[in-house]
């Protein structure tokens, strides 16, 4: 009975159209969707999830339950190691002016090392951007804070293009800093809104010999505001901050994998995947919360929606994007390893809010073979198909075979969140959140029912 019940299923769901597949998938999000639900857990039962973390093993433990409870073909942990960072105490910041001294909402930058015992006090110099600690040389630098104030571009829509037109102030500039002999840095928060939460974010030191690193923190654009205008008034100001950060040797932590072994084409991968990982300042529920349970949610409906894929499936939930990505790396280091053939992967990695559609990184003809699909994701007001990037984590695997792609939801408002302390469960929308899992669910089977080669002989073309 079992097997009749299994062969009706499955020419029922052949004699479906595509519209058809797409509309179960996004009824079943829409009303039975597992999203807010993991998240929920993830977000207030686990909270932030930062690499090396009591809270980053919890969340590979719970999610590999609960991709078990699925009934895949395949779970399983794959171990890589992970750097260790830890924030210590919250961390304290002010500047005197006129006599009274005004607080200011900072945080250290991950990976930054700690200020001296008791703090650091020293004077201000304010810069656009890291480059112009060089022109200002030693002479201006050796003993002072560095205060980097690079104001978002506002006029820019794409809050992505805004973010990284700032994001080298925060990872370099106390690298650049320290060479001319500054004590210190605070970086103006990378934020899209005038607010009092600071923003972290990885830093480097490149090849700087580790006495020679200084602390570096993030300030709350609001009190960059409020520094700048100190400073047009008394050049001479001094800057007080105190921060306990240290970091450990690696350790052990994983990757959570899940699999539905495809029936016509087992050894041909397909990847969706978030990062697991999460700074330490808020829950992580964007970044990437909802990456991890709109993956996750990818597998479950397509086996709710009697979709039986010709190709492997693969949920990967990556460790360590945020300050290493190592997860990353040491996926495509042992799909190269085994001689996988991954064909398509998917990430999740730009928040929970309305999805608008995709990023592909692909040939030109793969991209028209997609654009086609477009029509499909119209109904649910996906229209946004555009070749560019695709994600941090699967960004390894890339080779001449693979079409990589990432889920592009409304930005407006991601980076009001990113990185922050209010990046929490009560900021993503249930609906928005259901509505990515679909969407994503969606190109995954398309992808699968119509493969990723293209027709390059040009009589082929003509025809």
């Amino acid at each position: 009975m079992a097997m009749l019940f299994g062969f009706l299923l499955s020419f029922q769901l052949n004699a479906q159209t595509d519209e058809d597949v797409l509309k179960t998938v996004y009824s079943t999000s829409l009303t039975n969707g597992k999203s807010y639900e993991w998240l929920d857990h993830l977000s207030n039962s686990i909270g932030g999830r930062l690499s090396g973390s009591t809270n980053a093993e919890l969340a590979v433990q719970y999610t590999k339950r609960e991709l078990e409870k699925l009934g895949l073909d395949k779970v399983w942990l794959q171990p890589v190691m992970v750097p260790k960072w830890v924030r210590g105490q919250k961390e304290m910041g002010y500047f005197e002016t006129n006599g009274d001294i005004q607080k200011v909402n900072i945080c250290a930058l991950g990976g930054s090392v700690a200020t001296p015992n008791g703090g650091l006090k020293a004077q201000v110099i304010e810069v656009a951007t890291y480059k112009d600690i060089e022109q200002l040389g030693a002479d201006k630098v050796k003993g002072k804070i560095i205060f980097i104030n690079r104001s978002w571009e506002q006029e820019l829509v794409n809050t992505f293009q805004a973010y990284g037109g700032c994001a080298a102030e925060r990872y370099r500039g106390a690298a650049e800093a320290a060479k001319y002999g500054a004590v210190g840095t605070v970086v103006r928060s990378l934020s899209s809104r005038q607010d009092d939460y600071p923003h972290t974010g990885s830093m480097g030191y490149g090849d700087l010999p580790v006495e020679q690193r200084i602390p570096s923190a993030a300030i709350s654009t609001n009190d960059a505001e409020k520094l700048s205008e100190a400073l047009k008034k008394d050049q001479n100001l001094e800057f007080h901050f105190e921060m306990s950060c240290q970091k450990f040797d690696d350790v052990l932590s994983y990757n959570v994998i899940g699999e539905i072994t495809g029936s016509e084409k087992p050894d041909e991968y397909i990847i969706v995947g978030g990062h697991l990982d999460s700074w330490d300042l808020g829950d992580g529920a964007h970044d990437d919360g909802a990456g991890v349970v709109q993956s996750m949610d990818v597998l479950r409906l397509l086996k709710e929606s009697g979709v039986r894929p010709k190709r492997s499936i693969r949920v990967v939930l990556f460790m360590n994007e945020e300050n290493g990505l190592r997860g990353g790396r040491k996926y495509a280091e042992v799909a190269k390893e085994k001689g996988e053939k991954h064909v398509f992967a998917l990430e999740s990695d730009a928040g929970g809010f309305t999805p608008r559609g995709f990023s592909f990184d692909c040939s030109d003809l793969m991209f028209s073979k997609i654009e086609a699909w477009k029509p499909l994701f119209k109904p649910y007001l996906i229209h946004f198909f555009e070749k560019g990037g695709s994600g941090a984590d699967i960004g390894p695997l890339k080779n001449d075979d693979i079409v990589l792609a990432g889920l592009r939801p409304d930005s407006q408002r991601y980076f009001d969140h990113h990185h922050a302390a209010n990046d929490t469960f009560e900021h993503v929308n249930k609906r928005e959140l259901a509505l990515g899992a679909a969407t994503m669910t969606a190109l995954v089977y398309l992808v699968d029912k119509y493969g990723t080669e293209t027709i390059t002989d040009e009589k082929e073309i003509k025809d």
